[in-house]
């Protein structure tokens, strides 16, 4: 079995026009946006630049040491941008209309590209976040209520969108499919008759409310919704799409890297639910987060990733690295918390972590504090 970098090896020679658009290609897309095209001038303000052309000067710039060190989730970026460059299904594709702003009133981030492809349409791709604990705190944020990175999405589609001659495909991983559905759902009747279809990559949901005008049915039928088996963040929330559920060479939390996700032919390893721990960690956020209100989400939100962030780490894989270090961190720091707070979030905490925890080698008797 393979990832979509095995997938630009086995399909690249392949052309739009010999094999139409799928699934594939869409992560492929979404994964894109994940490049830090900062410094490269020619995909801004109008610009484009091919695929090829655009790794040509990353690469000189790789080769002069300008590319920072990132997280493993990251580091297959670059990788992806070769594979690319090399293919004949990817390498003329035109980049452009790049963006990247920090909102600092909400410690976020917004950035998104848009591909221009041979088959004549264009893919908007909407950066989500990384295996950061930071940026999965951002995921779960992301899901209480609107925030200032749905209005600059928004605002990016409306710009972009409006002068442009070809269909729209919309897209995203992680934070990336929740802005491509928020704009897809907000955005004006002539925008959305352009809309060709709606990618969502484990992206969280939206409050229920969010749900409840003309504009959603009319874009629902044209909704992908990709998540993996153990899908966490694809689960927060409500989403109105049942989900394609996909195999991965990760375990637990861990496959929300986009990059573990298991690829034959131009499809996805289709499974036909998620795992036991996937759906116990489901049942527990929606017990706790769906019925509460913005401010009490918030504050539980907050209160999750205390205990998190005790551990030291700066990644989801550095906590499990950590082992029992990482877990005696996060049970002094559950200790701090108000009664109803503790029990809240160490149920959280054995829903999302349950497969981490269950290989730990703790007494039965601490097993049972987290663990059913």
């Amino acid at each position: 079995m393979g990832n979509i970098l095995d997938y630009l090896d086995w399909r690249g020679d392949l052309t739009f026009e010999q094999t139409p658009f799928n699934q594939v290609d869409n992560l492929i897309l979404a994964c894109f946006s994940y490049l830090d095209l900062d410094e490269i001038a020619d995909v801004k303000n109008g610009n484009t630049l091919s695929v090829e052309e655009l790794f040509e000067i990353f690469s000189g710039k790789e080769k002069d040491g300008e590319v920072k060190a990132e997280s493993a989730f990251l580091q297959n970026t670059p990788i992806l941008l070769e594979k690319m460059a090399s293919s004949e299904r990817f390498r003329k594709c035109m980049a452009g209309g790049y963006v990247n702003e920090i909102l600092f009133r909400k410690a976020q981030q917004f950035s998104a590209v848009t591909v221009e492809l041979p088959d004549g349409t264009a893919y908007i791709s909407f950066r989500g976040t990384d295996d950061t604990i930071v940026g999965w705190k951002e995921d779960f944020n992301l899901s209480n209520g609107i925030v200032p990175s749905h209005r600059k999405a928004l605002e990016y589609l409306e710009f972009n969108g409006t002068y442009m001659q070809s269909m729209i495909r919309l897209g995203g991983h992680s934070k990336g499919g929740n802005l491509a559905m928020y704009t897809a759902m907000q955005c004006d009747d002539a925008l959305q008759e352009k809309i060709l279809s709606v990618y969502d990559n484990d992206g969280p949901g939206f409050p229920e409310a969010f749900f409840s005008s003309e504009k959603v049915e009319k874009v629902l039928p044209k909704v992908t919704r990709i998540i993996p088996e153990a899908s966490v963040i694809g689960m927060l929330l409500n989403h109105q799409k049942d989900p394609l559920i996909v195999a991965s060479t990760q375990k637990g939390i861990l496959q929300h890297d986009a990059f573990t996700w298991e690829v034959m032919g131009p499809s996805f390893i289709e499974k036909e639910s998620l795992t036991r721990r996937a759906a116990a960690s489901d049942r527990s956020l929606h017990k706790w987060i769906d019925h509460m209100d913005e401010r009490q989400r918030e504050h539980l939100i907050g209160e999750l990733f205390s205990v998190l962030e005790a551990t030291g780490a700066e990644t989801i894989s550095q906590i499990q690295d950590g082992g029992l270090k990482s877990l005696a961190a996060m049970v002094r720091q559950l200790d701090k918390l108000e009664p109803r707070s503790k029990i809240m979030v160490q149920e959280l905490i054995a829903g999302i972590f349950g497969s981490w925890l269950e290989l730990l080698p703790l007494p039965e008797l601490d097993k049972k504090r987290f663990l059913p």
